[in-house]
């Protein structure tokens, strides 16, 4: 087995050529220094290989990013201008007010008390219930006026008898002087006690109507018709016509009255329109003037100016038919002085101010503001008299800190339109 391969080994030997062997000097044969090692070679590999995967991801960036500006539309230009909110002055009517702190007191207030001494047998209300005039509230022991009542109607008896005696011995008298039986003087004694006795009658009568009127004070009605405020006398105690605190106090709620002052300059107003029979409208809000509680009319005001404030009182009158007010509430009155019919209102916060006067920014047809003068009127509340101004003119309402003459404005309205309409075409 080993000859045949030593025999191959010698033909392939044989077999190479002059040129194929290798010669001390020849600059073809390469040393194991100079050919590249493995390592290297593996270098090179992973470096082309990233790189040539640098190029494909960057390729494919390109090209979705190119894909998606394609697919993304364009978004149409926006509007130029400034944006602001308009407002419409209108022709209207306007209110002149007078604003004062004001306090709600009721017109009748009653602590109402026993007139006779007694125990109270019983209650027959609740504490904060509406009563009426003449309901009955409390109950007296009537026992001890009963029985003076019988007192006094049993002298009454007895005197009236002794009276018809005395009648029938004066008429027997005149019949026997008129026959001279009996003298002048015995007569006129007797006409006499007949006068007694018609006295002593008649006190008997003012003793009874005095019984029954301290037995009807057994029974306390309501003297008027109002709201019953807490209980100040328990059932079983002993009181006293002479008691400081009374047992209830009842207050008149319906109608009600507001009483506030105003500064002495509107008087003269004021009692022009009352003298010409005026009816004065006044309205009552709440502490913070954004709830209206109720309306009324001003009654009269007060016969003296306080010089300590220069102010003058007022009362007014409210129906409370839904007892919106309450005794002794603190309320912002507001009373109608007068009333401007048909002027031009804007909205207070399109009212501008410079050093020489106010002005209001007007969008013309070519959606360009402008200033214009106006004249300042009533205000109350968000709306403001504008004199100078015509209705139905368009005004800028806010944006004011970017808006002179020749500005374009755009107003939001419209803006949110053509957005609309560009979306849906």
């Amino acid at each position: 087995m080993e000859e045949p391969m030593e025999q191959d080994n010698v033909h392939d030997l044989t077999g190479l050529s002059d040129d194929q062997t290798t010669k001390p000097g020849n600059d073809s044969t390469a040393t194991p220094s100079d050919s590249p090692g493995p390592r290297a070679r593996v270098r090179r590999f992973i470096v082309l290989a990233l790189l040539g995967v640098s190029i494909v991801a960057f390729m494919l960036f390109v090209q979705r990013r190119e894909t998606s500006k394609a697919k993304t539309p364009k978004s149409p230009a926006g509007p130029t201008g400034v944006l602001i909110t308009t407002a419409t002055s209108r022709k209207g009517d306007i209110g002149v007010y007078i604003n004062a702190l004001g306090s709600v007191v009721p017109l009748n207030t009653v602590t109402v008390k026993s007139r006779v001494d007694g125990q109270l047998m019983s209650v027959n209300y609740r504490e904060g219930q509406m009563v009426h005039k003449g309901d009955l509230l409390a109950q007296i022991d009537p026992r001890p006026f009963q029985a003076l009542l019988t007192q006094a109607q049993g002298q009454f008896d007895r005197d009236k008898a002794l009276l018809e005696n005395a009648n029938i011995d004066l008429n027997r008298y005149q019949q026997a002087y008129s026959k001279n039986a009996i003298p002048k003087q015995q007569l006129d004694t007797q006409l006499a006690t007949v006068h007694q006795y018609e006295g002593v009658v008649k006190n008997d009568q003012g003793q009874i109507d005095n019984a029954n009127v301290q037995l009807a004070y057994c029974q306390i009605a309501s003297p008027i018709s109002g709201r019953v405020g807490l209980r100040l006398v328990d059932p079983g105690n002993i009181v006293h016509a002479s008691d400081p605190n009374g047992m209830l106090v009842i207050t008149q709620l319906q109608p009600i009255s507001v009483e506030f002052s105003v500064a002495e300059d509107y008087l003269p107003q004021i009692r022009k329109q009352l003298q010409r029979g005026g009816r004065l409208e006044v309205e009552a809000f709440d502490r913070t003037q954004q709830k209206k509680l109720s309306s009324g009319v001003l009654l009269t005001f007060d016969n003296e100016i306080d010089t300590s404030t220069g102010t003058i009182k007022l009362k007014s009158s409210f129906p409370n038919s839904d007892t919106s007010l309450f005794p002794n509430q603190f309320v912002n009155a507001q009373l109608l002085l007068d009333m401007h019919r048909g002027v031009t209102l804007v909205p207070t916060a399109a009212i501008q101010r410079s050093a020489q006067n106010a002005f209001v920014f007007v969008v013309k047809p070519d959606q360009t503001v402008a200033m214009q003068n106006v004249t300042v009127g009533v205000s109350n509340g968000d709306t403001t008299e504008a004199a100078g101004l015509q209705p139905n003119v368009t005004i800028a309402v806010d944006g004011f800190d970017k808006l002179q003459n020749g500005v374009k404005v755009i107003e939001r309205s419209q803006t949110g339109n053509s957005n609309q309409q560009r979306a849906k075409g």
